[in-house]
């Protein structure tokens, strides 16, 4: 009976405006909520076939929901380095702290922003439970190659906090003037020395000795120097020594025109460099190239080093750890080394619309989704990272206020039908009386 459908149609719509306004409730109470995204309701209406009798019969609405993944909200700043957004689209790999602290297989999640820091254990987790995962770097700070179509590899982001670490020297560049009368038939023939402190692999301060010693000839100059290199770590043992020969022409006097190996690492003339190796593992020094004027030079008579530079520093002790906008976890000593320590990698899906949403502004793969795939951050599809930042809510106070008003009224007009159509069954009755 048509007047029946149209009863139906009223309570279909006082539902789907319940519904709506469960939507809004939602959007509202979450207006604060870091990460959230908001949820929208769309209509959809149904149609019935009158049948055979040409009657029209009301079909109603029904509803469906969307949580719109992909409008995120505004980027805040914070004063914590770990409070982390996403400058663009992509989601951080994140797990939960039960599954971790029970030792069992690792749920993958996903959350576009977080409040990470450090547990007692030195995990980086938020208040909600979520632990930021990530691939571990090497000992020398590079990351290996993980496959990227699946969780695997990933680990939760752990900081060994008070923790020490050495710095080792791995490279020297030695800038020297040696006097060019030295090596002058009627020269003094004294041999200079320098010394060089280096930072070894556990972090002790050593030496390399270097002395110069030039060649005297019976007559002219000569313009040769043999530079033998000790080790200190290693008992005062030679560890390289090289046969230098300086350009004596009118247009590159002064500069290096060839280097001997007599003994350690060859010299390597397209660098100026050889490799020397010490107690403690391998030294690249660099002396400059032939005829560069910024590397070992024989000109006047002083001896004069004026540069040495090297990498290393002593034993640090961790004090602060940064992610960079290339998701690189960083752990930054008081020495001022920086150690690569983990990846986070940024987590992207075909459709984000899709995801399953979880509690604490988590979300999980779907059918509807489609795979994952991880991403360097700030290539590809994905954003940058951003660190001492959080995105705000997608909720706009505004908009979700008009539409209130909106489904109040929508809510209204419903309900006045099913008491007019209650009105018109009641008139129908009274027709017997």
């Amino acid at each position: 009976m048509t007047i029946s459908s149209s009863l139906n149609a009223g309570v279909a719509g006082l539902n789907a405006n319940a519904s709506r306004l469960a939507t809004i409730s939602d959007n509202i109470a979450n207006s604060s909520t870091y990460g959230y995204r908001r949820v929208e309701t769309d209509f959809h209406s149904m149609v019935l076939s009158g049948g055979a009798s040409g009657g029209y019969s009301a079909g109603g609405v029904r509803t469906s929901t969307t949580r719109l993944v992909d409008s995120p909200g505004t980027l805040v700043s914070t004063a914590n380095p770990t409070d982390l957004a996403l400058n663009g689209r992509g989601m951080f790999p994140v797990t939960d702290i039960t599954a971790v602290e029970q030792g069992g297989e690792l749920p993958m999640m996903m959350t576009p922003t977080g409040s990470f820091r450090p547990d007692s254990n030195g995990i980086l987790r938020d208040p909600g439970g979520l632990v930021l995962m990530g691939w571990p770097a090497n000992p020398d700070g590079t990351i290996p190659h993980y496959p990227r179509d699946t969780a695997n590899g990933l680990e939760p982001v752990q900081i060994g906090l008070n923790q020490y670490a050495a710095d080792p020297t791995t490279a020297i560049t030695l800038g020297v003037n040696l006097p060019a009368t030295a090596t002058a038939f009627d020269g003094p023939g004294d041999s200079q020395e320098l010394t060089v402190a280096y930072y070894d692999n556990v972090g002790t301060d050593q030496q390399l000795g270097v002395t110069f010693i030039p060649t005297v000839p019976a007559a002219g100059s000569s313009n040769e120097w043999t530079m033998q290199i000790t080790d200190s770590a290693s008992g005062g043992a030679v560890v390289g020594e090289y046969l230098l020969t300086f350009d004596a022409s009118a247009a590159a006097g002064g500069t290096l025109a060839s280097v001997a190996s007599l003994s350690g690492g060859a010299y390597d003339p397209a660098t100026g460099e050889m490799t020397i190796t010490v107690n403690g593992g391998t030294i690249a020094l660099s002396i400059g190239m032939p005829g560069d004027p910024g590397g070992m030079t024989q000109l006047s008579d002083t001896f004069a080093p004026t540069s040495v530079d090297k990498n290393g520093s002593p034993v640090g002790n961790l004090v602060a750890v940064e992610v960079d906008p290339g998701g690189m976890v960083q752990a930054i000593y008081d020495t001022g080394f920086t150690r690569t320590i983990y990846q986070v990698p940024i987590v992207d899906v075909p459709n984000p619309n899709g995801l399953i949403a979880l509690d604490n502004q988590a979300y999980a793969i779907s059918p509807d989704s489609g795979g994952m795939f991880l991403w360097d951050a700030g290539t590809g599809p994905t954003g940058s990272v951003q660190g001492y930042a959080r995105a705000e809510s997608a909720t706009d106070i505004a908009a979700e206020l008009t539409q209130m008003i909106q489904t109040q009224r929508a809510y209204s007009s419903n309900a006045k039908i099913i008491q007019t159509v209650d009105e018109m069954l009641q008139e129908t009755t009274n027709i017997k009386r």
